[in-house]
């Protein structure tokens, strides 16, 4: 229980700002794009950040979700609901065809592939423009309804993301106290050693990768619903860099980490819109700072600073203790 104390007090955060701050901007529209880039970030944690298998390619399978589901119910009438779930099958099954083949790589080699991968999503997107709408994109992607209820508000988008992110969360909290997290850690801490203690390491692979796509995949489809229009632009390698640098920023191997990163990257760009010309150069300064006093990551690192601080209090209180004794 005490795990899962703070999955609960996230969870009551993000269900009452929007309540405190029904109209604030930071909340509701920002709010919903943070959400979609936690979700993002989780699932690319799975693979970065517990499997130790870096991916420059992960806007492809966002992009694979978001047009699939916005083919489906603009061209063939399709309800959204069955749409999504296709889109997040051929995802997977996309994922599942080229995960052995790429995973064999390792390192740069790895890099390399997926970063590959994602440029020809990316052409493809662009090219095929009978399906695709090409550069221009595509438009008038019907909203989502739940039992009737249009998600049709930027309040309502913010709740439907909020509980889908608690959700992912919650699975990826329990895959990584599972035999399978175990399994993932042993990995990502070598794969030669976890191999030896019998671990399918090929097969392991092949796993996270495909369900790091498939809740890519998810994220993809609700925003393509969410913002009614979609291009190549946003699932491009620039988006996938940020992706790595959310969970790098937040901190590897934490789930955590990876939504404080997502929330950073999302608000902090926002919040510096006010320096104009500068915003770009704020931006990456702030950024190159925290990986220099923080190479854990924010998460980590702020543990650690934390622990510093009470052994070091706790350090101080000693020769006072020592000497109160003796009188």
């Amino acid at each position: 229980m005490k795990r899962l104390k703070p999955f609960f007090l996230l969870a009551v955060v993000l269900l009452v700002l929007p309540l405190v701050f029904p109209d604030n901007y930071y909340v509701t529209v920002i709010g919903v794009t943070a959400g979609l880039n936690a979700i993002l970030a989780i699932s690319l944690n799975l693979l970065m950040g517990y499997a130790g298998q870096i991916s420059l390619g992960h806007a492809a399978f966002f992009g694979i979700g978001a047009y699939v589901s916005a083919i489906l119910t603009t061209r063939y009438g399709w309800n959204p609901w069955p749409a999504m779930l296709v889109g997040m099958t051929m995802t997977s099954a996309i994922a599942f065809a080229i995960a052995r083949p790429i995973l064999r790589l390792k390192g740069h080699y790895l890099a390399m592939a997926t970063l590959g991968l994602g440029i020809i999503v990316h052409i493809f997107l662009v090219q095929e423009d009978d399906f695709t709408g090409g550069p221009d994109g595509m438009g008038d992607i019907p909203v989502l309804s739940v039992f009737g209820w249009q998600v049709d508000t930027d309040l309502r988008w913010y709740f439907v993301i909020v509980i889908i992110l608690l959700l992912v969360l919650w699975l990826a909290l329990n895959i990584i106290s599972s035999r399978s997290g175990r399994a993932l850690r042993a990995l990502h801490g070598s794969e030669v050693a976890a191999e030896m203690m019998g671990i399918d390491t090929t097969a392991t692979k092949s796993g996270v990768f495909v369900l790091a796509a498939l809740i890519a995949a998810l994220a993809g489809s609700l925003f393509a619903h969410q913002q009614s229009f979609i291009s190549p632009d946003s699932f491009g390698f620039f988006f996938s860099l940020q992706l790595v640098t959310m969970v790098v920023l937040g901190s590897m191997g934490s789930n955590y980490g990876a939504i404080l990163g997502a929330i950073i990257l999302t608000y902090l760009p926002a919040m510096l819109v006010v320096f104009e010309d500068y915003e770009v150069m704020l931006f990456g300064a702030i950024l190159m700072l925290v990986m220099i006093f923080l190479p854990q990551g924010l998460l980590f690192g702020i543990q650690n600073l934390l622990q510093r601080l009470r052994h070091r209090k706790q350090q101080q209180k000693l020769p006072g203790q020592g000497l109160e004794g003796r009188g």
